[in-house]
């Protein structure tokens, strides 16, 4: 019997007045953070959520987000979280796939009013009964007509549960993911998967102390700033700072108040990190207590690890994995050589090894390239309700990731490219085929094709490729504005052309790599 939960509650036993959460001048303890997740579990226990239900989580990086995940887990539910960035169309679409029936959301602010929008997906979504906004002050009223606050709703709630034990097999989390094939899939994680991790990534990326500080600047909604952060954090004992939004300035100045010990950022952080450092005297003052720079999203440019070196004396620990594996795989080993552009090696428990299209074994050659396909404790149990969409990408046991790599010599293994379409924009996910379904449904588009095209600040950005209906006096800015409504704020293309036709194969499939080519 394994509940996630543990993580939170054993700190909770052993270091009770340690700060488990800090966000400006809150700072919560390990006991406190226990307790109002106990109140949670007892508020949905009361309103009829039973083991094995779904509740949806919509919020940024404030000590609710982990409060209400713990407590939601604590029940035997699964939690569902949401992009922040998500619109009122997208948010209905995750509550009615995963079947949620409770969701949670944080108020937002005007220029991201996350309760309105989610408020507005919750009304499309008839399976989901109830909704709870969050606001920054207990005291406010609800932004929302008729949708009560986290905090009336916890009036009276006992700071006392007994977590259920779940199975370890049973779904801890569904972290939703988007594919080639169109809508998000939710990727069913354990708490087998998500516990052992947590504990994994502990041991194999420091070790650490129960003393350690990390500084979370990733959305806690991803599956990195989730499990190899938070969970990692609190499987250990250390304290998290967290950052809503990430703005270098203030990263540097939580580095030297909050002395922190462990950053992980995608490489465009690092960037912005490295520029917003004052002087010498803070680079030394931060380099005195940073013991793990973590990277993940995509390769980290060979200049930003020199320079993170040259100031802090430490290797940035590069890593590999996706929502399906929890997300942990593959890391820069501690002992070992820091090999840049390399993701490293799989991680205690987890095989890798590259495959063709056939699911047969690629050589053992430097020289080789394949599919990454990954085994072990981290791989998800499959996707939620789409038994074929599972079993395209698992077989006994190995998930195949789409993506292309070689392995040299020592068993480093190297991002080629993406077999998939997915582009990669500042370390989030954005699935083309996404995009065209919903540019279609504009009266002015007759055929759309979306590519990733390379971008100084983001790494790439999204481009769409529109063919028009004849004789639409519709233009692309115009495009551009309805794009921008329908989308979160990551997705939705900067860039639209209109082109008389697409370059296409034989068969008429359109050929991407040319417009990524003219682009």
């Amino acid at each position: 019997m394994l509940n996630l939960a543990i993580v939170l509650e054993d700190s909770a036993r052993t270091y009770p007045d340690r700060d488990a959460v800090v966000l400006g001048q809150t700072r919560l303890p390990f006991s406190a953070v226990n307790a109002a997740a106990n109140q949670v579990a007892n508020l949905l226990v009361s309103r009829g959520i039973k083991p094995g239900d779904k509740v949806a989580l919509s919020s940024p990086n404030v000590p609710w987000f982990p409060i209400i995940y713990y407590g939601i887990l604590k029940t035997g539910a699964a939690v569902v979280p949401l992009n922040v960035l998500l619109r009122g169309r997208e948010v209905a679409y995750h509550l009615r796939d995963s079947g949620a029936r409770a969701l949670f959301c944080f108020e937002g602010t005007p220029e991201l009013p996350i309760a309105q929008i989610c408020h507005d997906g919750f009304e499309q979504a008839d399976g989901c009964e109830q909704m709870f906004v969050v606001t920054a002050n207990p005291e406010a009223p609800s932004p929302c007509d008729e949708i009560e606050t986290l905090a009336q709703a916890l009036v009276g709630r006992s700071p006392v549960f007994d977590s259920v034990a779940t199975d370890a097999t049973d779904t801890a989390v569904v972290l939703y993911t988007s594919g080639t094939t169109g809508q998000p899939k939710g990727a069913e994680l354990t708490h087998s998967n998500l516990t052992l991790n947590a504990l994994t990534a502990h041991r194999v990326l420091d070790g650490g102390e129960a003393t350690d500080t990390h500084l979370i600047a990733l959305p806690l909604f991803h599956a990195f700033g989730q499990t190899l952060q938070m969970h990692t954090a609190f499987a250990g004992g250390n304290t998290i700072v967290l950052m809503p939004r990430f703005d270098p300035a203030e990263a540097v100045e939580l580095m030297l108040r909050e002395s922190i010990t462990h950053f992980a950022g995608v490489p465009t952080m690092y960037h912005a990190l490295l520029s917003a450092l004052p002087d010498q005297e803070a680079i030394d003052t931060i380099a005195r207590s940073l013991r793990l720079a973590l990277s993940g999203g995509s390769a980290m440019p060979v200049e930003i690890i020199k320079q993170v070196k040259e100031k802090f004396g430490i290797n940035v620990r590069e890593g590999y994995g996706l929502s399906e594996t929890s997300p942990g795989a593959s890391f820069t080993p501690r002992a070992g050589e820091n090999r840049p552009g390399s993701i490293g090696k799989p991680i205690w428990g987890v095989e890798m090894k590259l495959v063709n299209d056939d699911w047969g074994d690629v050589p053992d050659s430097p020289d080789a390239v394949g599919e990454i396909a990954i085994k072990g404790h981290p791989v998800m149990k499959g996707y939620l309700n789409r038994p074929e969409a599972t079993a395209e990408v698992l077989r006994n046991g190995w998930f195949r990731t789409g993506d292309l790599a070689r392995k040299d010599a020592d068993g480093y293994y190297y991002i080629i490219d993406r077999s998939k379409d997915m582009i990669i924009r500042g370390g989030y996910n954005v699935y083309p085929r996404e995009i065209e379904e919903v540019l279609m449904t504009h009266p002015a588009v007759s055929l759309v094709a979306v590519v990733g095209v390379p971008d100084e600040k983001f790494g790439e950005e999204v481009k769409a490729y529109v063919v028009k209906r004849d004789d639409d006096p519709t233009t692309a800015e115009e495009l551009l504005a309805w794009g921008k409504e329908q989308f979160a704020g990551y997705k939705y293309p900067r860039m639209i052309e209109i082109v008389e036709q697409f370059p296409m194969t034989a068969t008429g499939k359109i050929l991407k790599r040319e417009l990524k080519t003219s682009s």
